[in-house]
């Protein structure tokens, strides 16, 4: 698993992690019953403490990305369509918001924006 930790970012470091093991697992690459590194292992890999890691891993359990097991470790959880439908609306309202934002400041037209939008997505249709 590839995660990378920025002290630069505005994030907490669990929840750096945390978000990039939920992208992992909606994009797919890992799925329902792949095992996660040990809490342990991932601390040791990313340079961190053990309780920042045990924070992500709490988190994703708790929102239902993975399950834990006593003694045998972490595994990715049955997926929830309609949770990765929501993470995926989520994403969508950011990249928008950004995209609004910016053609704010050009001052592109809501209509122009609109079509843009509409060809883009007849073109991933087809």
């Amino acid at each position: 698993m590839n995660i990378h930790i920025s002290n630069s970012s505005g994030l907490p470091i669990y929840e750096q992690i945390s978000t990039q093991i939920k992208n992992i697992i909606i994009s797919r690459e890992l799925v329902e019953g792949d095992s996660l590194p040990s809490i342990r292992l991932l601390a040791k890999e990313l340079r961190i403490s053990v309780i920042t890691t045990k924070r992500a891993y709490d988190d994703l359990e708790r929102d239902g990305y993975i399950v834990s097991v006593p003694g045998k470790g972490s595994f990715v959880a049955a997926p929830n369509l309609e949770r990765i439908k929501e993470e995926h609306l989520r994403r969508i309202e950011d990249h928008l918001t950004s995209a609004i934002q910016l053609a704010s400041i050009s001052q592109v037209p809501l209509k122009d924006l609109i079509e843009l939008i509409q060809l883009l997505y007849k073109g991933e249709q087809q």
